[in-house]
């Protein structure tokens, strides 16, 4: 089969798409007890970009294929998982996902309704999980609330406006790059904001944050703190900044907020159920017309350029690698 696989620790440029021994062949140890897939799409996300580096708390030896978001049929599966050849899933592969065939656990495997193409489908996986997650389970979300997405052109950031939105939250919608507000409004957010000096004022002029959801980290954060009304909860979901922030606990204390993280990964790692509670969940929302961000497509070959498009910031939203 066809894979993209990094050779070297040295970013997307040490990818190259080569022929790999097939995962389903009988005595491969690693589709024992495994849910394997004919890949149809495969998430672009940001671990994988750090994986390729070797930034990524995962750190696989190269040579490896990286892909943590999949979707497409089942090729072969244990019995116990009652999945039949042909059905359509989507899986959290961790590793993998950038081939034509995957063997993933059964755990993390759910089955996609006919509604949902591959595309979208592969890209309900960490992004979208991960901001239910954070909404739901870890800032408790209310209907009528206002949610304040940082980084809001990502594909955390894309994800977290549809599923507030879906959820009846009001949208502040929080960007550094020009240019994208049209699709953000598109995608459900009520207000835009130009993250730059003075953009924690904007917030508060237009009403302040009942929840921050925070993917970038660094400088950002200790404005984020302050736009949050008395009772608010700034959910820490990653560091794309690069700076892990800081802060006094006193002004948590007295302002009588909330500051939670949201690693969605760990959680899975002590709750495996949750995967599939919170997929049911989000194909609740589908289900009352949250529709899935894909934004770029690309096949299989451009493997690497995809993840460098990610990386440069060309993708607004969400890209995936289709078979072809």
């Amino acid at each position: 089969m066809r894979a993209a696989v990094v050779s070297r620790l040295a970013g997307p440029s040490a990818i190259a798409v080569v022929d790999v021994p097939d995962v389903d062949v009988p005595d491969a140890p690693e589709a024992t007890d495994r849910v394997v897939l004919d890949v149809a799409a495969s998430g672009v996300c940001f671990p994988d970009l750090l994986m390729t580096y070797g930034k990524y708390q995962v750190r696989p030896d190269p040579p490896f294929v990286p892909g943590a978001e999949v979707a497409g049929t089942v090729v072969s599966a244990p019995e116990s998982t009652g999945l039949t050849p042909g059905s359509r899933v989507l899986a959290f592969a961790s590793l993998g996902g950038y081939a034509e065939r995957v063997a993933v656990d059964p755990g993390a495997v759910a089955a996609i309704p006919d509604s949902l193409g591959f595309a979208e489908a592969a890209s309900l996986v960490i992004n979208y999980q991960t901001v239910e997650f954070a909404l739901s389970r870890r800032a408790r979300l209310a209907e009528g609330e206002t949610v304040v997405v940082l980084g809001a052109a990502g594909g955390v950031g894309t994800a977290a406006i549809g599923v507030a939105k879906a959820h009846g939250a009001r949208v502040v919608a929080v960007v550094r790059r020009e240019g994208h507000d049209d699709l953000l409004r598109e995608l459900g957010a009520d207000e835009v904001v130009r993250l730059g000096d003075g953009w924690g004022e904007r917030v508060r002029e237009l009403g302040g944050a009942d929840v921050v959801l925070d993917p970038v980290g660094g400088d950002v954060f200790d404005e984020a703190v302050r736009v949050l009304r008395p009772d608010g909860r700034l959910v820490v979901i990653g560091f794309a900044a690069g700076g892990i922030p800081e802060i006094k606990v006193n002004r948590v204390l007295f302002r009588n907020i909330s500051i939670v993280g949201a690693a969605w990964g760990e959680y899975l790692r002590t709750h495996p159920g949750e995967f599939g509670r919170i997929h049911d969940d989000l194909l609740g929302l589908v289900a009352g017309g949250l529709e899935p961000v894909v934004t770029a497509r690309y096949g299989l070959p451009d493997a690497a350029r995809a993840l460098a498009d990610l990386e440069s910031g060309a993708i607004v939203g969400k890209g995936v690698l289709l078979r072809e």
